[in-house]
């Protein structure tokens, strides 16, 4: 699942990073960084975690996706530098484009599973990392923690015998809060914690829940994409049918995410 092409800032936004939004959040003020300080945001996507940081004295975003960091002015992170120095450009979350030891906070919000060997680009993300630093990162609970997708999966595995490792629950079965500590603990940090961050995440309809997955990014969406009209009016009707609807019309789900940081030594 590491090499999925993710190119439409919109089509993001619409499926999950208006979520991932309300997640960074809770993530930034649980890390308490101190204002004025130099920030490496990898894999910053659309800016949602970028947006939430207060008053850095640098913060530099880094995606692979062109159409990506286009959106970030959009996302509430400024383009230009004054006053507070921000920059973005494109790079590898895993072969960071930057000098060694230059940042004071190195944070990736939702991109460590669709990086090659993710365990390996930790030490990446501790390469850039200033002495005392803080490195952590956050990535979706698939297993336990994301209803909209456990219910789309749930709906399609009963369609379709051949599904597979599509399911994120079992091709991202690394995004557990055991196997996070133990690859921060791997790449020598220090204070190691991890802790679930779980948000709403209510639907006004089904219409709402339903049309992000017709974007074709994303593993859920790019399956949907891929079947017949058919089998996705017959996925469509499963989930309605299946989602647990209030009198009106709501759908209301929950999100959450597995985050985990630590200290490099001084």
């Amino acid at each position: 699942m590491t090499d999925i092409s993710w190119q439409s800032g919109d089509a993001y936004e619409s499926y999950v990073g208006r979520w991932s939004r309300r997640v960074a959040k809770i993530f930034v003020t649980w890390l308490d960084v101190p204002a004025n300080s130099r920030w490496l945001d990898a894999g910053c996507g659309t800016g949602a975690l970028s947006a939430q940081i207060p008053a850095p004295a640098l913060l530099i975003g880094i995606d692979k996706s062109p159409a990506f960091l286009s959106a970030l002015p959009r996302a509430g992170v400024p383009a230009a530098p004054p006053p507070n120095r921000v920059l973005a450009c494109a790079g590898d979350a895993a072969a960071l484009p930057l000098t060694d030891a230059g940042f004071d906070a190195v944070v990736s919000g939702l991109a460590l599973n669709f990086v090659p060997r993710p365990e390996s680009a930790v030490a990446e993300l501790c390469r850039v990392a200033a002495p005392g630093a803080t490195i952590a990162a956050y990535v979706w609970d698939y297993a336990n923690g994301m209803a909209m997708m456990r219910h789309f999966w749930s709906a399609a595995a009963e369609l379709d015998p051949d599904l597979g490792e599509r399911d994120e629950s079992r091709s991202f079965e690394f995004c557990r809060d055991d196997v996070l500590a133990d690859w921060w603990s791997a790449a020598g940090l220090h204070d190691v914690t991890t802790r679930r961050i779980e948000i709403p995440t209510v639907f006004r309809d089904f219409y709402e829940y339903w049309t992000p997955f017709l974007g074709g990014q994303g593993p859920a969406p790019g399956y949907v994409t891929a079947r017949s009209p058919a089998q996705r009016d017959a996925l469509r009707e499963s989930l309605r049918s299946r989602l647990p609807t209030q009198p009106d019309g709501s759908i209301p789900l929950t999100a959450a995410a597995w985050a985990v940081k630590g200290r490099k030594a001084p």
